[in-house]
């Protein structure tokens, strides 16, 4: 009888690819293997391109700890995130710590700065020194990721999303539907030129899917978003108030802007303070992740509570969990509210009809 998604154990590993598959697919000795792994320096170029092609074809990782990988577990738990200059993956991460930490559990960090690429040579670097178990942010990943954790046997979640198609365990919330939830309310108040202040998209999809909510509930309304209105921005309370300035230059500005983060938001208030746009008068401004940094403004901030603690506290058990060979819930989803403040008003802020 197959496994129930929200009943689970962990897998087994399956065989993994040999020094020895390696050097026979490159027409190599199993040493050069070695000195290509281990010492690339002493491998003239061209032999060292035929061991690594033949390496990432058969998806092989070297470890110094084979033995220790095949007996017995190191206890390690590696967390991969896009950066730990965002508050908001650092409380996550604290939140594993804490319950990986109390089962005898170490945490060891790593970063990939929204490069799926760099984020796929990491977790190879990791199993490479023997983690147990992963945690990664968001559901868009290498599809080389998978496979390497599957041909390893090393159990992951993601976070901050769940996976529709539930393919992949996962523990987060509807980032669609946070974004849908504001726009919603700023369009109820009257508001018909809205503005996006955002990350990039590339390697966030966290981002990406904030947007489809936007333009979601715009569509809803027969209103789209002006593509003038759209600013993309790394996630910096400078580069935010650089991106609502040149919104609130334009002609035909915004009178409200939803930003995909506080720290968007409050860089777009800091721009609006310098330019003399009153809030909520001049400008109606949401955000997303009710953080602290929104909520001690004035006006405070408009903003989506997310489960961000309640992520990382979920996604820890579900390592333990599973391996530990216990039942699990592979896919659990958060809810989400909208908190009111005071930096939302009708356009011009005339009274709500």
């Amino acid at each position: 009888m197959p496994d129930s998604p929200h009943s689970r154990r962990a897998a087994t590993p399956r065989s993994r690819s040999s020094s020895k598959d390696v050097a026979q697919l490159a027409g190599v000795s199993t040493a050069t293997v070695s000195r290509a792994m281990n010492n690339p320096d002493a491998v003239d170029p061209e032999t060292l391109a035929r061991v690594r092609a033949a390496a990432d074809k058969l998806r092989y990782v070297p470890h110094g700890g084979a033995r220790s990988l095949r007996s017995h577990r190191t206890r390690m738990i590696g967390a991969v995130v896009p950066s730990m200059e965002y508050a908001l993956y650092a409380r996550t991460t604290s939140a594993v710590h804490q319950r990986v930490n109390a089962q005898g559990y170490a945490l060891v960090l790593a970063e990939h700065h929204y490069d799926l690429d760099a984020e796929l040579r990491v977790a190879s670097q990791l199993v490479q020194h023997g983690m147990d178990a992963f945690v990664f942010v968001g559901l868009d990943h290498h599809p080389a990721l998978f496979s390497l954790l599957e041909d390893y046997g090393r159990p992951y979640v993601l976070t901050w999303g769940v996976d529709p198609l539930r393919r992949h365990p996962s523990v987060g919330f509807d980032n669609q539907a946070a974004a849908y939830q504001v726009t919603r309310h700023l369009i109820e108040l009257g508001h018909r030129r809205i503005g996006l202040l955002s990350a990039p998209l590339g390697g966030n999809d966290r981002a990406m899917a904030r947007g489809q909510g936007m333009r979601a509930a715009l569509a809803e309304a027969g209103l789209a978003l002006d593509p003038r209105h759209v600013q993309y921005a790394p996630i910096h309370l400078g580069t935010a108030e650089q991106g609502m300035s040149r919104l609130i230059s334009l002609p035909d500005r915004p009178t409200a802007v939803v930003a995909t983060n506080d720290i968007f938001a409050v860089g777009g208030m800091i721009a609006c303070r310098k330019a003399g746009l009153r809030i909520p008068r001049d400008m109606s401004i949401t955000g997303i992740d009710n953080t602290d940094l929104g909520a001690t403004q004035t006006p405070g901030l408009t903003s989506v509570r997310t489960p961000i603690i309640e992520i990382g506290h979920a996604a820890a058990e579900q390592l333990i969990a599973r391996l530990e060979g216990k039942e699990f819930e592979a896919f659990q989803s958060f809810p989400i509210e909208v908190v009111y403040r005071g930096s939302t008003a009708p356009p011009g802020g005339g009274a709500l009809r």
